[in-house]
């Protein structure tokens, strides 16, 4: 969720400053850029030494650098941010915050930041609950600044009440559910298969395909960081997800892929496949490691079901369901008739005759084509671009 964006953090001079660490360590561990600006009070309560080991950029709390006298340039600072999220917020930067204060670097960030504002109040009940006080936080919320409320508890003068700052893995969960009600594909459960299925001989061999799973693993990918709620059933990969919040499931044959895809797909509201099933499987697996012999050997297979094809017969017409199509010969008619016969809503059609298309590859070359018959060409790209362009299809339709 918090994949590559970036965060001003924003320490204010509160007892709570102590849990700014876990916060930095917290967002960084999620994939955040962590810059943290502190008020000068801010620095007697944790160092910036601190701050900055963790968030392993130098801690600003002044306008100018006291070594060089080179600026701090907020202006840029509020340019660069994704969010900025204030914690703790004293009594005393919620004034300046509310009144257009500016006599520090963090309240000259605030007023130049063009990005949402977040702010986790910190204080003794009493100034919590004066006037003043939540008269300026309703006057933040006017502004479209959001609170993360304070919760209840023992405070620093020992009086219990209103007034504690909310728990750094608090704070991380209320980010993360608001920058994911914002998101294309929001809390939608989506389920994705990558990568081959190994049908075993004997206990050391087996037949299997040259399937990596990077398109499947840069969809799941591309999936979160929509905001959908990902299961990723993967047959044998060394591909690993960027993003935390996928649900993994390794299986290893197709008949173990069919039993996770049929209890995944019963809350899925979409489904690609884009794993490389086996067609067929032995039909006897040795107990022991087979010995090599003179003359030929003979494996009998059989068919293995069909999961694509057993999943168009459970979709719904609230479910969504996409399947790949990797061709070497009249692609396009295979594709369609594959799309019609499997009650697919679109297929992914790629060529291994187009040159930086199919198995290992980084690239892709594909074309969509929906239910209509309707064909979207797209030219070779990266395998993370293609996964974004097949998952705008995807919301597009759950959209709609």
């Amino acid at each position: 969720m918090f994949e590559g964006k970036n965060i001003i953090l924003g320490v204010c001079g509160s007892i709570a400053a102590y849990k700014s660490a876990l916060l930095v360590r917290l967002l960084i561990k999620a994939g955040a850029n962590v810059q943290v600006v502190m008020t000068p009070d801010a620095t007697n309560f944790i160092t910036p030494l601190t701050l900055s080991t963790l968030s392993k950029k130098p801690v600003l709390v002044n306008y100018f650098k006291p070594d060089t006298g080179e600026w701090n340039n907020h202006v840029e600072l509020g340019l660069w941010a994704d969010m900025l999220v204030i914690t703790p917020a004293s009594a005393n930067t919620l004034a300046k915050m509310a009144n257009g204060l500016c006599d520090n670097l963090l309240s000259a960030v605030y007023l130049s930041a063009k990005c949402p504002v977040y702010f986790a109040p910190a204080m003794d009940l009493d100034m919590w609950l004066h006037p003043a006080t939540r008269q300026n936080i309703t006057r933040l919320q006017s502004f479209g600044n959001t609170l993360i409320a304070p919760g209840t508890g023992e405070l620093a003068s020992g009086l219990y009440g209103e007034g504690r700052l909310a728990e750094p893995d608090e704070i991380v969960d209320f980010l993360s559910f608001t920058l994911k009600k914002k998101l294309l594909l929001a809390n939608q459960n989506i389920m994705v298969t990558a990568g081959p299925t190994y049908e075993a001989i004997d206990p050391v061999r087996f037949i299997g395909n040259h399937s990596s799973g990077k398109m499947g693993f840069a969809i799941a990918d591309e999936l979160a960081t929509m905001g959908a709620n990902v299961t990723l059933i993967t047959g044998p990969s060394a591909e690993i997800s960027k993003q935390q919040n996928i649900k993994r499931i390794n299986v290893t044959s197709a008949a173990e892929m069919l039993e996770a895809c049929a209890d995944a797909f019963k809350t899925a509201k979409a489904c690609i496949m884009s794993a490389a099933v086996a067609d067929y499987t032995p039909v006897h697996v040795a107990a022991q490691k087979i010995k090599k012999q003179d003359g030929g050997f003979n494996i009998e297979l059989k068919k293995t079901t069909d999961i694509l094809k057993f999943l168009g017969e459970q979709k719904t017409t609230n479910q969504l369901l996409v399947g790949f199509a990797l061709e070497t010969n009249d692609e396009e008619q295979n594709a369609m008739n594959k799309l019609q016969h499997k009650n697919l809503d679109f297929i992914v059609l790629n060529s291994l005759n187009d040159a930086g298309a199919g198995f290992k590859k980084d690239t892709n070359k594909i074309t969509i084509i929906d239910r209509d018959l309707q064909k979207t060409v797209f030219e070779l790209k990266s395998k993370d671009a293609v996964a974004r362009d097949i998952c705008l299809k995807v919301a597009q339709l759950i959209n709609r």
